[in-house]
């Protein structure tokens, strides 16, 4: 009997995934997991040919800087290509600590501590520092990451409005006035290029008690001087608690981190199931994020070009009437408002040599799917060009 209810549980598992309708969608389609054959800089091969990539987080183009690779070469000759295990057993090196030290000078922090991967460092800034009891509030379009360490954390949660200070306060007001409470944001929302509206929200919170998490990902290397994100662009440094973020983006490398308060790093090695039993990035992994820090902070062409790329792409979108969700900075989306008329003009700017990613709900909201696109300040004006022809042409094909 024993093994006739194990062989019923596999098939009925065996059967969900075999009839799942979004996965027989995806193969249908086949819009995402595409695997490029050659990168080079800001064009990809696919299927044999060479194609401008319009979605990449590589917004400083620091991933093919002679400096970077070479960091990350000479690191990788060193130690070898793993550490073999996590951070708090026998994974630690010498480098992260040096990598850690660096990035929390850089955002005006006490300590920071390095993941394997962005996702970890956000998920486990919900997971770690909020408990059963505790209330978080939430911005509605945050990152998922964000939303599975909420869930983790099995805290109470209350979501506001999107960049609503007005919709957090009448929250916050009816939420119980003893329990502990964090506030969630995100520097920058991938999505819509939206900045966070830092300074009502972060007096806000302040005024009610809140631990502040702050997800700056796409603001880290885009924002503030140098690149020092979203809570330096507006001078709030320490009107937030933690600043987590990727190394994958404007770092040009792999891995997360968290920044905050010496006594705050502390508390996450200590009680964070995802830092004590996750692996350590690798030495070039470290080296290349390094090298792109020291980059941001003595070339300060590649976040002027970053910025005047995306002037220049904005003006040749808004010619067209395409609608960017008043995005502020180079994530930009085009809003297109349905799966019908987003699968269509995602494959005509690839018949045209643009790559870019759709974005249909649920992972947007509904009436909002959307093409995501980022500018890099690697696109030459040659490509901006071509990317405008093949907007054209897009549009014309609605």
């Amino acid at each position: 009997m024993a093994i006739s209810l194990f062989a019923n549980h596999k098939k009925g598992i065996l059967n969900r995934c075999r009839d799942d309708y979004a996965t027989k969608m995806r193969l249908k389609y086949a819009p995402y997991y595409l695997a490029m054959e050659a990168q080079k800089d800001t064009t990809v091969r696919l299927d044999g040919r060479d194609m401008i990539m319009l979605s990449s987080n590589d917004y400083l183009g620091l991933s093919f800087h002679p400096k970077v690779i070479e960091a990350a070469n000479a690191a990788t000759r060193k130690w070898g290509t793993s550490t073999n295990g996590a951070r708090s057993s026998n994974g630690s090196r010498t480098f992260h600590v040096e990598l850690e030290e660096k990035l929390a000078a850089f955002l005006g922090q006490e300590a920071c501590h390095v993941h394997a991967a962005g996702y970890l460092s956000v998920m486990t800034s919900m997971a770690t520092f909020a408990q059963k009891g505790d209330v978080i509030l939430a911005d509605k379009n945050l990152h998922s990451c964000l939303w599975d360490g909420i869930q983790v954390s099995r805290a109470t949660v209350e979501r506001f409005s999107h960049n609503s200070p007005d919709d957090l306060r009448e929250i916050l007001i009816a939420a119980n006035s003893s329990a502990a409470k964090m506030l969630v944001i995100e520097g920058v929302y991938s999505m819509e290029g939206h900045i966070a509206r830092l300074p009502e929200l972060t007096a806000i919170g302040q005024e009610y008690g809140c631990f502040t998490v702050l997800d700056d990902a796409h603001g880290f290397g885009v924002l503030g001087r140098q690149g020092r994100g979203t809570t330096d662009h507006f001078g709030l440094n320490s009107k937030v608690d933690v600043i987590c973020g990727s190394l994958s983006k404007s770092l040009a490398s792999t891995g997360g981190y968290v920044a905050g308060s010496r006594d705050v790093i502390e508390y996450l090695r200590t009680n964070s199931k995802q830092t004590i039993f996750s692996a350590a990035i690798s030495a070039g992994q470290a080296a290349a994020a390094m090298a792109a820090l020291e980059l941001m902070q003595t070339e300060p062409q590649h976040l002027e070009r970053l910025w005047a790329n995306t002037k220049k792409y904005k003006a040749l979108l808004k010619q067209l009437g395409l609608d960017t969700w008043e995005s502020e900075t180079p994530a930009v989306p085009i809003v297109l408002g349905s799966k019908e008329r987003v699968y269509p003009f995602w494959r005509n700017l690839l018949d045209k040599g643009v790559f870019t990613v759709m974005s249909i709900a649920p992972a947007v909201p509904a009436g909002k799917d959307l093409i995501r696109t980022a500018i890099s300040a690697l696109h030459t004006d040659e490509q901006l060009e071509k990317i405008a022809a093949a907007m054209a042409y897009a549009v014309k094909k609605l």
